[in-house]
This record gives structure tokens, C-alpha cells and sequence, in this order.
């Protein structure tokens, strides 16, 4: 079988100790010789600044193919705007282009009154200036403020005939989550590539409340399973192999790329790409 391609998203540091670890996290992985790698937005725009500078560091610094994050939250059209101009005049040709999570502690997401009012107008806008190649996002379990899974799929379909080139969706734990999606999709007329996001479990506690929150359908035997080896202390053993499991499954359906999302702790990351044929070919230069 051969090997799938990969890209891998990061997020931004927020201090000294988090610019250490995402250079590290960018050391051990840029060997695996992803199609692209991703910064991510925090909340509410929280990071924006911080995306900014770090999709410029890494463009320049690490020879690898960056995609920023941006968002509609808490900006006006023109701001948004600017921000991606700011990144292709750094030479940052791709975006991933996000309605974006409403800021803590808010109701929901609420347009700013003079920005964009959802991921289709901004895709729009950004897909008008012919200069970047975009990407969105995709839910592969039903959004929790969609009515159903058509709603979505209609939605990605709007965001695609926008000027998306490219799906990459929210992570699953079960291979036909994803599998019944993508064939949903495709009876819907969408043609563009839809990539599954995988997510190495860190750490089952957090990434089990992330799940509910993002509407990610949690089996009960991921449940049972975490709970011996956490007991047993051989999650991190647990973890690799089920996700070695998952992406294996995927690439026996014909899925050939895969998007991790590494929270920039990439030792699983790096593992189950080894497990899945994908060996590193050079290492990252120490940049000054």
C-alpha cells in the first residue's frame, strides 16, 4: 500500500515556552515532508497577531508550505481583508478560510456589523482577489448549530462552488464517520477533495471533552478502552495504535491524504505516520 500524503495544522504561541515547542514540533515533523502545514486562529480571533507572526516565521524559516487560518470573527471586511493581504505579501499563497468560534463565553456567533457574515462571503472575497488557494472546513458528524447532516453538506457545497479548492474535515474516532460523509458528499456533486482530520489522542480527558463540544460522536468502547490503559499506564501505546488503526482503515477506502491535528505535541503524530510507511527524509536546518 502506498503511503498517504500528509499536512499537519499547528497553533500559534502564546509565549517563550510555547515558541520553543512549536519550533520543536516543527523540527520532528517537517522531516515527513507534509503537502502543507497549517497555523490555526484561536477563538473569537484571540490570536490573530499571533497567527500572523507565525505564518510568516515558518514561511521563511522552515522551507515548508504554510496555510493560515483566518477567520470572519470580531473584524470588519476591510480588516480581514488587509490580514490576508498581509499574508501574501509575506508569500503566503494558501488559506484555510473559517467562519470561525465565537469568543468565550459568548451565546454564538455573531457577525461584526460591518465584516463578513459567514465562511461563504468570505470565501467569496478571498477566491475575487485570484492570488490564494483556499481551503475550508468540513463536518464529517453533524455541526452542533446545524439542523441536520444535509444542512452541512449543502453548506460545504456553497463553500466550494464559492472558490474552495480543498475539505479538511473535523476528527472522528470511527472510520465510517468519515466514510459515509465523503460518499454523501459525492452524491451531493461535490468534487473537490475532502480530507480527513485525524487527531492523536494526547491526552483522552481533554480530547473527549473537545469532542463534545464539536459534536464528535464518542463510542463507548473508546471510552472502556482509554479507561484500562490510562489505568494500566499505556495510553500513549493505546493512542498510536488507534490511530494507526483509523488512518489504515481510511487508505484501505481509497483515502490518500490526511490532515493531523498535532496540538503541537508531535510525537504521535511522527509514530503513526512511521507506522503508515511515511519515514522522514531530511531533517529541519536550525534556523538563528
Amino acid at each position: 500500500m502506498t503511503a498517504p500524503k500528509i499536512s499537519l495544522e499547528f497553533f500559534p504561541p502564546k509565549n517563550l515556552e510555547g515558541s520553543f515547542r512549536l519550533w520543536d514540533t516543527v523540527q520532528v515533523l517537517a522531516p515527513l515532508k507534509p503537502r502543507f502545514v497549517s497555523v490555526t486562529y484561536g477563538a473569537g480571533g484571540t490570536t490573530r497577531e499571533l497567527t500572523r507572526d507565525a505564518v510568516a516565521t515558518l514561511h521563511k524559516s522552515s522551507g515548508l508550505n504554510v496555510a493560515a487560518h483566518l477567520t470572519c470573527v470580531d473584524a470588519t471586511k476591510a480588516e480581514t481583508l488587509e490580514i490576508a493581504d498581509g499574508f501574501a505579501e509575506a508569500g503566503v499563497s494558501e488559506i484555510v478560510a473559517l467562519r470561525g468560534d465565537p469568543p468565550k463565553g459568548s451565546s454564538g456567533f455573531t457577525p461584526h456589523p460591518e465584516g463578513f457574515a459567514n465562511s461563504v462571503e468570505l470565501i467569496e472575497a478571498l477566491a475575487a482577489k485570484g492570488t490564494f488557494d483556499i481551503r475550508v472546513g468540513a463536518y464529517p458528524e453533524k455541526h452542533p448549530e446545524a439542523v441536520d447532516q444535509k444542512a452541512d453538506i449543502d453548506w460545504l457545497k456553497a463553500k466550494i462552488d464559492a472558490g474552495a479548492s480543498e475539505a479538511l474535515t473535523q476528527f472522528f474516532f470511527e472510520p465510517e464517520a468519515f466514510l459515509r460523509f465523503r460518499d454523501a458528499c459525492v452524491k451531493a456533486g461535490i468534487d473537490a477533495p475532502i480530507v480527513p482530520g485525524i487527531l492523536p489522542i494526547e491526552n483522552w480527558k481533554g480530547v473527549r471533552s473537545f469532542a463534545q463540544r464539536c459534536g464528535t460522536q464518542v463510542p463507548a468502547w473508546l471510552d472502556d478502552a482509554f479507561e484500562k490503559a490510562i489505568r494500566d499506564d499505556r495510553q500513549d501505546l493505546l493512542a498510536t495504535s488507534l490511530c494507526s488503526e483509523l488512518c489504515s482503515d481510511l487508505m484501505d477506502e481509497g483515502v490518500d491524504n490526511l490532515h493531523f491535528y498535532t496540538l503541537n505535541r508531535p510525537e504521535l503524530t511522527r509514530d503513526v505516520c512511521h507506522a503508515l510507511g511515511i519515514t522522514p527524509e531530511s531533517k529541519l536546518e536550525n534556523v538563528a
